[in-house]
């Protein structure tokens, strides 16, 4: 019996990329109840939605910006949820002093202040042994091009992930973080130096290679298992050793 039978997952931003491998993961593990939040390719979405559903598990799809509350309480609505994911996440790409305010709440409302909306909105009704996973990334420590505001946004994740999980404990519910190293996917393509990215980081990762989104999506599975009862508020680093050479 997988940890996951009988068990309903919320994945926000779920249809492509990273968020896409990590429901198809939680669907292998045995989920009954996927929920799939995306914000507007279509296509994309009922393409993965019939992916989930071939391999048993219902799909449900909810369209609409995760910092909407509106989106929130649709979410909520199809819940109770054994575990949430939140890995939607957006954001302007520039340097810091060519940035703008507006640029700054879309940015930290969609990846950091919507965990703690879906918290608000969904962990009355969730069960002892549930888990809350946000996905992070690097530049929530170090300096990336053009990446202040998702950086900044990553690092106040990681925050709520520490504050929620000692506020949600005695409720059974546990709370961590995944922390990304690069991954070539399609968020890739808003960035000017994309190619040169990939090159540095393949080089200089001890593993050999990039991590790939089912690296991030085992990571996820297991922070939401049983195995990681004891692990609570902590960011799990997915990078192949990329952090560590000087």
């Amino acid at each position: 019996m997988s940890s996951f039978d009988g068990r309903s997952v919320l994945v926000t931003g779920g249809t492509r990329g990273i968020g896409k491998s990590i429901a198809l993961r939680f669907a292998k593990l045995g989920a009954a109840r996927i929920g799939l939040g995306y914000m507007r390719n279509d296509q994309a979405a009922e393409e993965t939605a019939g992916e989930v559903s071939a391999s048993g598990t219902e799909a449900v799809l909810v369209r609409g910006n995760v910092a909407s509350d509106k989106t929130v309480q649709r979410f909520a609505a199809e819940g109770p949820w054994d575990a949430i994911v939140h890995n939607a996440a957006t954001g302007v790409i520039r340097p810091a002093l060519e940035t703008e305010d507006k640029h700054w709440d879309w940015t930290l409302n969609a990846n950091a202040r919507a965990l703690l909306s879906l918290a608000r909105a969904c962990a009355s009704d969730m069960r002892q042994g549930s888990s809350i996973v946000g996905v992070s990334s690097l530049g929530s420590s170090r300096v990336l091009d053009n990446y202040v505001l998702v950086g900044v946004s990553k690092a106040a994740l990681e925050t709520v992930v520490r504050y929620l999980a000692v506020e949600l404990a005695p409720r059974g519910i546990r709370v961590n973080a995944v922390s990304a190293g690069l991954v070539e996917t399609g968020a890739l393509d808003h960035f000017p130096n994309r190619d040169r990215m990939l090159a540095y980081f393949k080089k200089r990762t001890p593993a050999g290679r990039l991590v790939e989104a089912g690296d991030v999506a085992a990571a996820v599975t297991f922070l939401c298992s049983p195995e990681a009862e004891m692990v609570r508020g902590h960011t799990l680093v997915v990078d192949g050793g990329y952090a560590l050479p000087a």
